[in-house]
């Protein structure tokens, strides 16, 4: 149960409905706060539509940080997301793989991007060996982009969490398909 009210688009400021255009758990509980919510959808939309990272990575990364810190919410989500964006099951199952120190089947820079969502979320920072590894293959803009979709997942897990926003039930089956790892063992629960 989440710890703030979630709200509808009727109880909004006319000014800040079109933020409701799509009413899930996440905004309803954000709409809380109607600035913070603006800021939050904002930057969101920006790395959805107008950031040059290549949108397949984009989400695998936000799959690796949904995954990597269990939360249901954020994976759940960009599973289907994802979908919308080239990512299929076999990339999901191959990520898990990855988290567990096996090898994924996907790309070398795919195994780079996810290992990048691995130390930003683990470690807040990149190796050095990962800098340069990710510089060789994108352009500067392109990494920069990297690290800030990948620390603005990590804010995002950190709302979700703090305010123990529920998943919704259309999102579900891809946390039975798809299994997060028990973050006390690593293992899938």
């Amino acid at each position: 149960m989440a710890r703030v009210p979630y709200l509808s688009e009727a109880d909004l400021a006319p000014a800040d409905r079109d933020m409701m255009a799509r009413p899930i758990n996440l905004f309803r509980a954000l709409a809380n706060s109607p600035g913070g919510m603006r800021r939050h959808y904002e930057f969101g939309e920006w790395i959805r539509w107008e950031c040059e990272l290549d949108p397949r990575l984009r989400e695998l990364a936000i799959l690796h940080v949904g995954y990597l810190t269990a939360n249901a919410y954020e994976f759940s989500h960009h599973v289907e997301i994802g979908r919308r964006f080239g990512v299929t099951d076999a990339d999901v199952d191959g990520l898990a793989r990855f988290a567990a120190g096996e090898p994924s089947g996907l790309s070398e820079l795919e195994d780079l991007v996810l290992a990048a969502a691995r130390e930003l979320t683990e470690d807040a920072g990149l190796a050095p060996s990962t800098w340069a590894a990710l510089c060789e293959r994108l352009p500067a803009p392109r990494v920069t982009e990297l690290v800030i979709v990948v620390a603005f997942y990590n804010y995002v897990v950190r709302v979700l969490s703090g305010l123990d926003i529920d998943v919704e039930d259309e999102y579900l089956p891809y946390l039975d398909r798809f299994p997060l790892p028990d973050t006390r063992s690593g293992a899938p629960s």
